[in-house]
This record gives structure tokens, sequence and C-alpha cells, in this order.
């Protein structure tokens, strides 16, 4: 099991993420827009900038939503692959079966 502050700085990121995804795509366009001055574009950079830092996608660490283990994670399962092994064992999951030679 991972730390609980670690999951919980993580679920933090997430919020500040939806929270802030309209504000930075619209910067994001701006500052991007080549019909625009380069003075507009150079300061919708800055108030970029002025962004929390954790408001960035990117800093979203994907974890096993059954452990919190931030290694070894299937997305399309979002856990990882200890986890996945236990609950395929038990029976947890329906279509895996345990590959054993």
């Amino acid at each position: 099991m991972a730390k609980k502050s670690a999951v919980n700085r993580n679920e933090r990121v997430r919020k500040l993420v939806k929270q802030f995804a309209a504000k930075r795509a619209a910067l994001k366009a701006t500052a991007e827009n080549d019909n625009l001055s380069l003075e507009e574009r150079f300061e919708a950079r800055l108030q970029l900038a002025k962004l929390p830092r954790n408001s960035a996608p990117t800093r979203i660490r994907n974890r096993c939503e059954v452990t919190g283990r931030p290694r070894a994670f299937y997305r399309k399962l979002k856990m990882s692959r200890i986890a996945l092994r236990e609950l395929g064992s038990a029976g947890q999951i329906p279509g895996l079966v345990k590959s054993s030679w």
C-alpha cells in the first residue's frame, strides 16, 4: 500500500487540473495563435506561468486504484500488475485466466 500522503497529493493535483483546465486551454490557444500580436501572445504566456504548477496535466501520476502503487500501472484496468495478479488469482476479474506452465 502506498503512503496515504502520496495518494492524497495526487488527488489534489487531479482536482487542480480539473479546476484550471478551461483557463489553461484558453491561454494556450491565445499563446499559440499566430494571428495575434507578439505582445498579446507574450502576455498569455505570462498568465499561463502564473497558474499553479500542479494545475498542469503532466503533474498527475497514474496510480493503482486498489493499492496506490505508482509503478507497473495498466491504464486499461487502472491497477498495478501486483493487484491484477492477486485479484485474478482470487477470481475477482472476469475473463482473466492465470497462466501456469
